[in-house]
């Protein structure tokens, strides 16, 4: 369950100007990092339109919404848990990848699960790779 104050976090930052740039640049190079097509990239986006996607590669909008900064948070914490649980760059970054035997990939990937494009599939790899980790942090 999302704790209510990360909600409120979430939505005050949705409202600042100086955001989208920061979060698109982040997402843009952990999606390299993982290898992932531009059709990946705007789906775990919240499948903006390509116009939009790809004037976000040139250049960040002023503002990007709540869903999409949201997106970008769980993306974050999820290569956050990699980078800490598997210290190799190569294997934390081919983890989303791989096909894995945890009860809720049912032998599938990591990315395959948050390209259902379902922003709570983001928040339950994430929360997964917490509880491996022992916890928020």
């Amino acid at each position: 369950m999302i704790m209510r104050s990360s909600l409120s976090s979430i939505s005050s930052l949705a409202s600042r100007k100086d955001l989208p740039a920061p979060a698109l640049r982040t997402f843009f190079n952990i999606a390299e990092a993982w290898g992932l097509s531009a059709e990946e990239q705007r789906i775990l986006l919240g499948n903006p339109s390509r116009s939009a996607f790809f004037n976000w590669k040139k250049r960040a909008p002023s503002s990007l919404a709540h869903d999409t900064l949201e997106r970008i948070s769980y993306i974050l914490g999820i290569y956050k848990a990699l980078q800490i649980l598997l210290p190799d760059p190569a294997m934390a970054d081919g983890w989303v990848k791989r096909p894995n035997q945890a009860s809720i990939f049912g032998g599938r990937s990591a990315l395959e699960r948050m390209l259902s494009g379902n922003v709570a599939d983001l928040y339950v790899v994430r929360q997964y790779l917490d509880a491996q980790r022992g916890g928020w942090a």
